[in-house]
């Protein structure tokens, strides 16, 4: 059956979009790195025209950025929006946070591990990862700090939590949905010095749909 959407869009001439093309490029660099976000193969992928690139970004560098403004709105203000949500304890407060850690639609653990490895061959890039971690750890420390916790230790507290998640993306650690979830109570209890009730876990586990009496549940993933 023909896609006659398609066909029309073709007829007339369609160039795709700018969000078309920036998923193109981000799916190319989280699967393949840099080198592979070309503007040829993306048109090629995109059955789009080479020309119709340039109606959205100037030139390969113009995508590039607008790929690191994607991964810094994205991935760096989930941190910011998890630190700053309301929560009655600092149990809670972190647990908040850990839902980023859990749901790849807040944060994308993926995006961010190529970032970092294209820092590697670019001091441009480093200097934006090392902004961007410099900004979630203040966030992450001023979460404590809203908590009263004193500024020393909602430092130390601040890298605990980060450095683990951020450990967790270098190393590319699989765990099932279920290890992950049973973990959680204990890293509460690691990062802030109070374990959470059991109501907050409840909560937590609701916003992530997850249902620990449910046999049935596919383990190997979360908030899909």
């Amino acid at each position: 059956m023909k896609d006659t959407q398609t066909d029309d869009q073709t007829a007339k001439g369609w160039r795709g979009s700018r969000e078309v093309w920036l998923d193109a490029a981000k799916a190319a660099f989280v699967e393949n790195g840099v080198d592979a976000v070309k503007i040829q193969p993306l048109a090629s992928g995109l059955k789009l025209s080479r020309t119709s690139f340039y109606w959205f970004f100037k030139d390969r560098e113009a995508l590039l950025d607008a790929l690191l403004e994607d991964w810094e709105a994205k991935n760096t203000g989930a941190f910011v929006d998890a630190c700053t949500a309301y929560a009655e304890t600092v149990a809670e407060a972190v647990l908040n946070l850990i839902v980023v850690f859990h749901d790849p639609h807040l944060f994308d653990p993926k995006l961010d591990f190529a970032v970092r490895s294209w820092a590697h061959h670019s001091q441009l890039v480093m200097e934006r990862i090392n902004a961007a971690d410099d900004r979630r750890l203040a966030a992450i420390r001023a979460m404590f700090l809203r908590f009263g916790v004193p500024e020393q230790e909602a430092d130390v507290r601040a890298r605990t939590v980060y450095l683990t998640q951020i450990g967790y993306i270098a190393m590319q650690v699989q765990e099932s949905t279920a290890t992950r979830m049973a973990r959680v109570p204990e890293y509460v209890k690691t990062f802030c010095g109070s374990a959470p009730t059991t109501s907050e876990c409840a909560r937590f586990h609701a916003r992530l749909k997850f249902d620990p009496l449910d046999q049935n549940l596919d383990r190997n993933s979360l908030a899909e």
